[in-house]
């Protein structure tokens, strides 16, 4: 059979990792599909100093997108350049010609991905964006058909694979956040600018995506309360250890009776539960449904090859519904259309938390510590001091018992007018209803 032709744009990590797996792989694609998939033109600033391979001898090479998008042998352009200006571009420019497209723009795709959609739609023709999430974990697939005909109430997610391995490394062998920092550029893990990972803005947009597709609401990433993992420290997880907790950046969606909750934040998660054991530069999504209660997503984050399976996976299934021209397409955000998010605000979350501060030690800190967290009508129920501290620089912990990130965050306040304090209290949730 005739093939379907792809145009790929973009040849960094993902890209090229796409070409890998398109051509060394093309005769069990094609084995799946009933048909090849040809790559019939690739498109990079500097394609001139990329290696590639022999098979793509004939392709088109260039460094103007628009000869992509604008090539009449192409049905399905891959958009692999990243960012929110010229990818937005190639996306509608290849709607407006009748093209489908696969990306795997996450930060495009939360901020604008139902709008690109309608287009789609009126176009018709698909859109397909599944590396955009969780690289090798086909979590879009999953949301999208597989669990489809369960209610789900809640999202767990660990995302952002710079994030957990810098916490992974601080927990595992007691180095800061700046040393470990460092390592993990060094190791490609993190980006000269690692703002985007580090500050949780990365791990943001991924959630902006799968709560969309989980719960059929027009979610961006502006909605989601957000934190990153600057202030955490060694010492974090000794203190979380003799709670039998550990520390990740964990990605929450949940509904509750006042609505829809989100955030990204650092958290205190059980030792027992499974997301605890995720490490290194993985990722996981646990979801609870009404009917099928928990189901559990494990694997590569990021990387060249896990994510040019998701982006490979995808130009498959456009390719097969061109081929049959299937009028009825499966939205990407799962849902026909999607409802309007009314953000409900994090404060009023509700669970225990965990406050460490950092002190010059005097007599009766407890006391006036304590006061301000009664002053909220807070309990505390442990406080924990490791033993051999520093007077002048003293860490300790106080446990609260269940209470309101609005109750808390207003003791916070009264606490910083008290002039002990080294540092404002370093504030995280324990996410005791894993």
């Amino acid at each position: 059979m005739q093939p379907v032709n792809i145009g790929i744009i973009g040849l960094g990590n993902v890209g090229m990792g796409t070409v890998t797996i398109l051509t060394e792989n093309a005769a069990q694609i094609a084995a799946k599909l009933g048909f090849p998939l040809c790559v019939r033109a690739v498109c990079s600033p500097s394609v001139a100093k990329k290696t590639l391979p022999g098979s793509l001898d004939s392709a088109m090479k260039t460094s103007d997108w628009r000869e992509v998008v604008e090539h009449p042998d192409i049905h399905i352009v891959a958009e692999l350049v990243g960012g929110v200006t010229v990818a937005r571009e190639i996306i509608e420019s290849a709607i407006a010609r009748g093209k489908s497209v696969v990306t795997a723009n996450k930060e495009l795709m939360a901020l604008s991905g139902a709008d690109i959609w309608d287009r789609a739609i009126a176009a018709r023709i698909n859109l397909a964006m599944e590396a955009s999430v969780a690289g090798g974990i086909p979590i879009h697939t999953i949301l999208r058909e597989g669990i489809s005909g369960d209610r789900i109430n809640t999202l767990y997610g660990i995302l952002n694979g710079t994030c957990n391995y810098i916490l992974s490394e601080i927990e595992q062998r007691g180095a800061d956040f700046a040393q470990v920092l460092v390592e993990a550029q060094q190791a490609g893990y993190a980006e000269a600018d690692p703002s985007a990972d580090v500050d949780g803005f990365d791990a943001r947009s991924k959630l902006a995506i799968l709560s969309a597709l989980a719960f059929g609401e027009r979610i961006v990433p502006a909605d989601i309360y957000t934190e990153g993992i600057r202030r955490v420290a060694p010492i974090d997880f000794e203190y979380a250890h003799q709670l039998k907790h550990t520390i990740r950046l964990v990605c929450i969606a949940r509904q509750t009776p006042a609505g829809l909750l989100l955030s990204v934040r650092p958290s205190l998660i059980p030792q027992s539960t499974i997301l605890a054991s995720v490490r290194g530069a993985y990722n996981a999504i646990w979801v609870r449904g009404k009917y099928g209660a928990d189901t559990f997503y494990y694997g590569r984050g990021a990387g060249p090859h896990p994510t040019g399976v998701a982006v490979v996976s995808d130009l498959m299934r456009v390719a097969r519904e061109i081929r049959s021209g299937s009028p009825e397409r499966v939205s990407p955000f799962a849902h026909a259309r999607l409802d309007e998010y009314r953000p409900i605000p994090i404060t009023l979350n509700e669970s225990a938390y965990y406050l460490r501060f950092r002190v010059q030690d005097r007599p009766g800190i407890i006391a006036q510590l304590a006061s301000a967290l009664a002053s909220e009508n807070i309990s505390i129920d442990a406080v924990l001091q490791l033993p051999g501290s520093d007077g002048q620089d003293l860490p300790f912990v106080i446990i609260l018992e269940p209470t309101t990130e609005q109750s808390v965050r207003a003791a916070v306040a009264r606490m910083s007018e008290l002039n002990f304090l080294i540092e404002a209290p370093l504030v995280m949730p324990m996410e005791r209803a894993l």
